[in-house]
């Protein structure tokens, strides 16, 4: 799994008749410090995530082990949106109740 903020939307008009009906977002990689890393993927939202939220993902074959993309071919998948985190005592992230907004 991997950390990630939630940067944008994507919309694919004709594609794979398996990703018919999967909300499809751009992520920022994050490092454990919360800082952007550089890289980017697109990943199906499994779980309702909104721009701006930060995010839990995974690629690969582990991608297709959610129930919404169970034989779909994708290769990232969003799996959870992320409440907090904190390294060594220190809280890195807390999600605001009104968005998915910076706290640190």
């Amino acid at each position: 799994m991997l950390l990630g903020r939630v940067a944008g939307t994507l919309v694919a008009s004709c594609k794979d008749e398996g990703l018919s009906g999967q909300k499809l977002l751009l992520v920022r990689e994050l490092g454990v410090d919360g800082r952007e890393t550089g890289g980017h993927v697109v990943a199906v939202d499994a779980v309702g995530a909104g721009v701006g939220e930060v995010v839990l993902w995974a690629s690969g074959s582990s991608a297709r082990q959610t129930e919404a993309t169970r034989d779909r071919p994708c290769d990232a998948v969003i799996m959870a949106i992320v409440d907090s985190w904190e390294v060594g005592g220190d809280e890195v992230y807390r999600k605001t109740p009104a968005r998915g907004a910076w706290a640190s």
